[in-house]
């Protein structure tokens, strides 16, 4: 990691994004602060950030790649783009289960002894129960993703990057429809989050857009793939897969029982990639979403994010580990909170002026997704728009539309905190 990564974290830094009331320029030294300029970057110097971190990485759902991608970031963040405002960020990372709300409760109480200024995200399926204590001792919750239907149906006291949940199976649903397929059937971890978002917006969503949906669930600690994709392959549905997936090893062992089942549909991995990889010239054809761009399809990606993608996977790399999507939606969230700050200069890091900043963003430019606009009246999403990417050659991935796909607002609007 030598100069070369330098200039593309310099780049980074300056990333062209415009603010309610202040632009984000190639301003080093004001940005930096006290931070010193080297030739592998701009190493962050003083009194670090708190940052929480709520990590999966207890219990039968585990998201190993949300550790992988903390490590990166952290690494990239204080050694390569000056940290925040020059000072570095220090995570407090807690473990939760995303089968038990009293573990998140549990990390919510730490951070606040801890007097984090901030706390992430990580793909918390039980986010809600952290909310009361987050709100009350002025900790803004920032992510992705909220996985938690509750979490992002309000917007009070938080900020996501990313789409709401429902943006992605709308607009999945309706890629699927304008290929004149009309029927899905989905699998999913036996959690009441996941019935949630089948009872309460998949399944309306699908009976809205004439496609015939169904659903099945299997339980976290050992799901039996040969009956899953038996039991996705009945009826022979147009599409079929998962919903989500907690791990790359659950989305490769579907993909080989659907091929082992001979299901003929389109094969969907939820937001997957090693299958790609593993399964070479036979994952042709399968899909998968994502709230931003992936290592399959770097050759596909515009800039800048095709330049952030090679530097994300440089530092994934370097910090070992699960890669795949949740060690780079993870990178992403920390680098967007890192430079969406240093660029905003609140006057002081606290909970209020964090929150405030961030929600001010406008028409800014994302490291590895869509442009943000934040701070909206009904969503805590910084954005709608979603990649629906295909299995196109040997190893290789694209985007569908060839971009992002924007989910119909209308249908969207029905939903609360989607739009």
């Amino acid at each position: 990691m030598g100069s070369r990564i330098g200039r593309i974290a310099a780049a980074a830094v300056a990333a062209v994004c415009a603010f309610s009331v202040v632009s984000c320029g190639d301003d080093n030294e004001s940005a930096a602060g006290g931070s010193t300029a080297t030739a592998q970057g701009i190493k962050a110097t003083g009194a670090p950030v708190k940052v929480g971190l709520f990590n999966p990485s207890k219990g039968p759902a585990t998201q190993p790649g949300v550790t992988t991608g903390r490590k990166a970031a952290v690494e990239y963040i204080n050694n390569q783009i000056g940290g925040i405002n020059g000072r570095p960020i220090e995570v407090i990372d807690c473990g939760i289960d995303n089968t038990s709300p009293e573990s998140t409760i549990s990390c919510a109480n730490q951070f606040v002894q801890a007097g984090v200024a901030v706390a992430v995200d990580g793909y918390n399926a039980e986010s809600s129960a952290a909310m009361p204590i987050l709100t009350s001792a002025a900790i803004p919750l920032v992510g992705q993703i909220p996985f938690n239907t509750a979490t992002g149906a309000v917007t009070e006291n938080r900020v996501f990057f990313g789409p709401p949940p429902a943006a992605f199976l709308v607009g999945f649903l309706q890629s699927l429809k304008a290929a004149g397929k009309t029927s899905l059937t989905l699998v999913n971890s036996d959690l009441p989050q996941a019935h949630q978002v089948f009872d309460a917006l998949l399944a309306p969503l699908g009976k809205q857009l004439g496609i015939d949906v169904k659903s099945a669930y299997y339980p976290p600690a050992g799901p039996n793939f040969t009956a899953l994709a038996s039991t996705i392959a009945d009826g022979s549905p147009a599409a079929g897969g998962l919903m989500t997936a907690p791990n790359d090893n659950t989305c490769n062992k579907l993909a080989q029982a659907l091929k082992s089942v001979k299901y003929t549909g389109t094969v969907f991995l939820a937001a997957c990639t090693e299958f790609v990889e593993a399964m070479g010239a036979q994952a042709v054809g399968a899909q998968t979403y994502s709230p931003v761009w992936l290592p399959p399809a770097l050759d596909a990606a515009p800039e800048p994010a095709k330049s952030n993608l090679k530097t994300a996977e440089q530092f994934i790399g370097a910090a070992g580990g699960t890669a795949g999507f949740y060690a780079y939606g993870t990178f992403a969230t920390f680098v967007d909170l890192a430079q969406a700050l240093t660029a905003t200069r609140p006057a002081e890091l606290t909970g209020p002026a964090i929150v405030s900043a961030l929600k001010g963003l406008t028409d800014c430019q994302s490291f590895l997704g869509p442009k943000l606009n934040c701070g909206k009246s009904t969503s805590p999403n910084c954005t709608t728009d979603m990649l629906l990417f295909e299995v196109t050659g040997d190893k290789k991935q694209a985007p569908v539309s060839g971009g992002f796909i924007v989910p119909s607002p209308e249908v969207l609007k029905l939903i609360p905190g989607a739009a």
